[in-house]
């Protein structure tokens, strides 16, 4: 008979508790993943009651409470504390977000805290990026052009700029691309929608003159056509973005593309 077995420090464990020892009848209970690569110990769920009388209305403000008065060995990324910089992405109560955007109020029970699914994890709450960000510098986030130089600035008409609404407010926090099953199983080859969304932003900007270029090097069957169009996505983004239309909106360019070169 076959048998099979977890790797190591794949099984979750219950961790500390921190008991709330205040007064307050307005608490809170955060679950909280800890793991740490210094020591040998499997994954642990902390707990931790505080008192949301003395704490602001974000999740966000709630770690960084426990992490200045109950724990401070907390580790998670966080910067601007507005969602523009994306940093402080995780998942909370199963869904992938920002934590600074993300209301308490918003939250029914105990409060759930993991890092983003299906990613290394390199202390706590904080996920290995290194593979996404070399996904986004694979497309050239960044204008290509054949022509010379204006003097002054590349000229795009109010209709032309519209059509990057919507694009360019990606933040590459991951929430997207980490809800992905295509992108869970196939993150080695598969750009994943953040990256597609940027490559569909730079693919529809008037001023770039390497559209065929830029699809032709993205035209992959694991790279593009791994989306399935579930949706997971857009319904996760916190910045309310739909990067499975732009998938979908890139797969039509090559159509167009590949029938361009046929004729």
């Amino acid at each position: 008979m076959a048998e099979f077995s977890l790797p190591k420090n794949s099984k979750v464990e219950e961790g500390k508790n921190f008991p709330y020892k205040g007064k307050s009848e307005n608490k809170k209970v955060f679950n909280i993943y800890r793991w740490s690569p210094d020591d040998d110990d499997n994954p642990r769920i902390d707990t931790y009651t505080i008192d949301m009388d003395e704490c602001g209305p974000m999740v966000l403000d709630a770690l960084i409470k426990i992490k200045n008065e109950i724990d401070t060995t907390l580790t998670f990324r966080r910067s601007c504390r507005e969602g523009i910089c994306g940093s402080c992405a995780m998942n909370i109560d199963g869904v992938n977000t920002l934590a600074c955007t993300r209301g308490l109020n918003e939250i029914k029970g105990d409060v759930r805290i993991y890092p983003l699914p299906h990613m290394p994890v390199i202390k706590d709450l904080i996920p290995d990026l290194t593979n996404f960000y070399k996904q986004h510098a694979s497309i050239m986030p960044w204008l290509e052009t054949k022509t010379e130089t204006p003097e002054k600035e590349w000229e795009q008409s109010i209709n032309q700029r519209k059509k990057l609404d919507d694009l360019y407010e990606c933040v590459m926090c991951a929430c997207c691309s980490t809800s992905c099953p295509s992108y869970w199983w196939n993150s080695e080859k598969y750009l994943g929608p953040a990256a597609l969304l940027h490559a569909y932003r730079w693919l529809v900007d008037s001023r770039d003159e390497t559209r065929d270029e830029r699809l032709n090097d993205i035209e992959d069957s694991f790279k593009l056509y791994r989306c399935h169009t579930i949706m997971n996505c857009a319904r996760t983004c916190p910045k309310n973005l739909n990067p499975a239309k732009a998938i979908a909106e890139i797969k039509k360019m090559m159509v167009e593309k590949n029938s361009r070169n046929k004729q």
